[in-house]
C-alpha cells in the first residue's frame, strides 16, 4: 500500500486555478494549472463569472495533476481549498448557482440605502464613521442583489463565498473555513465567528443566519470528498477535506511569517502588507483584522487595491513595443520591462506616483485618485514604469508603518510573495524603499503551501503550526538594502510621498464634486 505522504492544495485565484501536491517538508511535487478569463462585464465596472467555470477548472486541474504527473492517488492524505477573497455565490435549495458570482473586483454600488438608526446610528455619528458605514452598505453585494434582483434573492437558500461554494461541491455540506471569511458579511472578525444577533452588521447585510454556512477553524476537518465529487475530480471518495483560509492569509504562513515582526508583502493584483498577530487589532478604525490561516489568530492587513494590476495597466497602455517583442521572442513582456528600466536611477529622477487608481474606504478616502507628479522633459515611459514600482513600495511602507503604530511591534524583516515577487529588481527596490532585509520564499506557490500547512497540522503530520511552518517553509533569495538608495528613497518618502495625499485631497474632492467620479 502506498504511503500517504502528499497534501493536495486547490488554489483558486483570479486568473487561474491550480492543483498543487506538496510533501510534509514543503516541497512542491506536482502542479497543474487551468487558466480562465478572470471575469466578464455586462455593465461598466461589473466583474462576474459563472461559478461552474471555477468548479470545472477544479475538476480539470485535479484530474490533470494525477494523470499528467503519474502520481498515485493513494499517496494523498488530505485536501484543502484556498481562494480569492470576497467573491460571492447565491445558490438555491439544490445547491445550484442562481446567478453569476460577483467577484471581488466588481465595482457596482448600491446607493440610497437608509442609514442606521437607533443606538448604532448614534454611535457611528458620534465617532465620525457615518461615511464609512454608508460605504460598507453601498459595497455589500447582497444589498445590490436584493434591490435589483429581488426574485434571485428570494430564491437564495445559501449565500456563500467562493471557498464555501467549492467546499460544498467537494463535500456536499454547506461548510467553510473561518479563515476564508473576508467580505461584506455579518462576520465578527474579533471573535472569529458569525456576528451576534444584536450586531450592526445584521442590519446592513440582508442575510439571515440560516443562509450562511457552518464555520470550521483552519486545520480542522470540513468533511470528506463525496462520491459525486470523486467522480468529477478524480480525488478519492472519503478523503478528508481540511479548512484552510483565504489566499492572502495562506500566503502569509506559506511565506514563513508567523511573528508580527515579520511583514509579508503580497505583490499580487491587490498589493498588501500583512502580519500575523494573536491580538485583534484594526489597522484602520472599523476596518477589521482578517482571520489568519492559524486558528485563533488574525492577519493585520493594509492593501493597495490596484497593486500589481498597475503593471498590467502599464503594459496595455504604454507597453506595445514589449508586447510585440514578447510575441516574437516568447519572453514575457513583464520581463522586458525590467530591461527597459535597468538604467533608470532610483527615485526615477523625481517622478513620484501615488497608486490610488481605485479609491479606498478610509485611507485613502473614497474621493482619492491616482497621481503622478514631477514630470520633466527627461522623463520617458521607462521612468513611469519604475515610478509605478516605487509608488507601490511607498504605499506599502506607509501601510507597514500604520500596522507598527497600531500593534506596537516593529517590523524588522520582509517576506514577499505574489507575481511581482519573481522580479529581482522589484525585490531590491523594495528592500531599498523599506530599508529592511527582504526575502523571497523558497517557493512561488505560497498560497497553496499555506493551505498544505493547514492540512499537515490537521492530519497530525506536524504537531502544531509553528513546527509545520518551520518544517515546510524556508527563505529563498535574500535582498539587503543599498544604504545610498535607501537614504534617497527615505527623503522622497518623508518629504514628498507622505505629503501628496494630504495636499491633493481637496483637489480630489473637487474633481469628485464636479465630475461625479468616483461615485
Amino acid at each position: 500500500m502506498a504511503e500517504k505522504d502528499l497534501l493536495l492544495s486547490i488554489d483558486n485565484g483570479t486568473q487561474s486555478l491550480k492543483a498543487l501536491l506538496f510533501d510534509a517538508g514543503g516541497n512542491l511535487i506536482a502542479r497543474q494549472q487551468v487558466r480562465f478569463t478572470p471575469y466578464y462585464s455586462d455593465q461598466p465596472g461589473w466583474a462576474e463569472q459563472d461559478p461552474h467555470l471555477f468548479w470545472n477548472a477544479l475538476c480539470q486541474a485535479c484530474q490533470g495533476v494525477f494523470a499528467t504527473h503519474g502520481i498515485q492517488k493513494a499517496r494523498v492524505a488530505g485536501v484543502a481549498v484556498t481562494t480569492q477573497r470576497a467573491t460571492v455565490v447565491n445558490v438555491d435549495k439544490n445547491g445550484s448557482p442562481l446567478r453569476p458570482a460577483i467577484l471581488w473586483l466588481d465595482q457596482r454600488k448600491c446607493h440610497g440605502l437608509s442609514p442606521l438608526g437607533g443606538l448604532w446610528g448614534l454611535f457611528f455619528k458620534l465617532t465620525g464613521l457615518t461615511g464609512t458605514l454608508a460605504y460598507f452598505q453601498s459595497e455589500t453585494e447582497a444589498n445590490w442583489i436584493l434591490r435589483n434582483q429581488p426574485t434571485i434573492w428570494a430564491q437564495t437558500y445559501k449565500y456563500l463565498l467562493l471557498s464555501g461554494y467549492l467546499n460544498f461541491r467537494l463535500t456536499g455540506d454547506y461548510v467553510d473555513s473561518v479563515g476564508s471569511q473576508v467580505g461584506y458579511l455579518p462576520f465578527d472578525y474579533k471573535r472569529l465567528q458569525w456576528a451576534r444577533s444584536w450586531d450592526w452588521k445584521w442590519r446592513c447585510v440582508p442575510v439571515k443566519p440560516d443562509q450562511l454556512p457552518r464555520l470550521v477553524a483552519p486545520g480542522q476537518i470540513l468533511g470528506t470528498v463525496s462520491r459525486q465529487a470523486s467522480r468529477e475530480t478524480g480525488i478519492p471518495a472519503g478523503m478528508p477535506v481540511f479548512a484552510a483560509a483565504a489566499d492572502k492569509a495562506c500566503e502569509v504562513i506559506g511565506s514563513g511569517s508567523l511573528d508580527p515582526s515579520v511583514g509579508c508583502l503580497s505583490y499580487g493584483t491587490t498589493a498588501t502588507v500583512n502580519v500575523t498577530h494573536s491580538r485583534y487589532i484594526e489597522p484602520i478604525p472599523l476596518l477589521p483584522a482578517y482571520p489568519s490561516a492559524i486558528p485563533g489568530s488574525h492577519t493585520i492587513e493594509v492593501q493597495v487595491f490596484r497593486g500589481f494590476w498597475m503593471v498590467k495597466w502599464f503594459k496595455e497602455e504604454f507597453g506595445f513595443p514589449e508586447q510585440r517583442a514578447a510575441e516574437k521572442t516568447g519572453v514575457a513582456a513583464e520581463t522586458l520591462f525590467e530591461a527597459l528600466i535597468k538604467d533608470i536611477p532610483p527615485g526615477s529622477l523625481g517622478l513620484m506616483l501615488q497608486p490610488f487608481w481605485t479609491p479606498g474606504i478610509r485611507t485613502p478616502g473614497p474621493e482619492a485618485k491616482g497621481a503622478i507628479i514631477g514630470f520633466g522633459d527627461v522623463h520617458t515611459r521607462a521612468h513611469l514604469y519604475r515610478s509605478i514600482l516605487e509608488g507601490l513600495a511607498y504605499a506599502l511602507r506607509e501601510g507597514k508603518e500604520r500596522i507598527e503604530r497600531r500593534s506596537g511591534t516593529p517590523i524588522t524583516s520582509l517576506r514577499v510573495s505574489g507575481g511581482g515577487s519573481q522580479s529581482d529588481l522589484t525585490l531590491q527596490l523594495t528592500a531599498d524603499v523599506f530599508g529592511l532585509p527582504t526575502v523571497r520564499p523558497h517557493l512561488y506557490e505560497t498560497s497553496g503551501l499555506g493551505a498544505a500547512i493547514d492540512t499537515a497540522v490537521g492530519l497530525g503530520l506536524h504537531p502544531d503550526f509553528e513546527t509545520a511552518v518551520n518544517a515546510m517553509t524556508r527563505p529563498g533569495d535574500h535582498f539587503e538594502p543599498n544604504e545610498s538608495n535607501h537614504r534617497l528613497y527615505n527623503e522622497l518618502y518623508h518629504k514628498v510621498y507622505r505629503r501628496m495625499y494630504r495636499r491633493l485631497r481637496p483637489l480630489y474632492e473637487k474633481i469628485r464634486e464636479i465630475t461625479g467620479y468616483p461615485e
